[in-house]
């Protein structure tokens, strides 16, 4: 019987998200020491957000600041500046300094930029 890991390469590979991110997702535990557990969290992250999984990934950063990154890092390669200024007006650092990045402000945007 293949490894888990295994299991969700191939399905990675083969676009099947649904069965990549429940494979990984099983065997993923944040801030654990087992590294390999801890791995799979962050590649259950990417999973969701190559996945397209905003929602998903949205209701996890409420607690988990991967997921909380990897949304953040998401919207900023679509370009959904709107998206970013309003999770950075709610207090999200990693979107305040993204929308920055955006605007051409590698400091950070102003309370202007910010809508604020």
């Amino acid at each position: 019987m293949p490894h888990w890991s295994e299991t969700a390469r191939v399905a990675e590979e083969r676009g099947d998200w649904d069965r990549a991110i429940a494979v990984v997702g099983a065997a993923a535990e944040c801030y654990r020491t087992d590294y390999e557990r801890h791995n799979a969290h962050l590649w259950h992250m990417d999973l969701l957000a190559r996945a397209g999984r905003h929602v998903e990934l949205a209701a996890l950063g409420q607690r988990d600041v991967h997921a909380r990154r990897r949304l953040n890092r998401l919207l900023y390669e679509e370009g959904r500046s709107e998206e970013l200024r309003q999770r950075a007006r709610s207090g999200d650092g990693g979107a305040r300094y993204l929308i920055g990045r955006l605007v051409g402000d590698w400091n950070g945007s102003s309370a202007e930029e910010m809508g604020d």
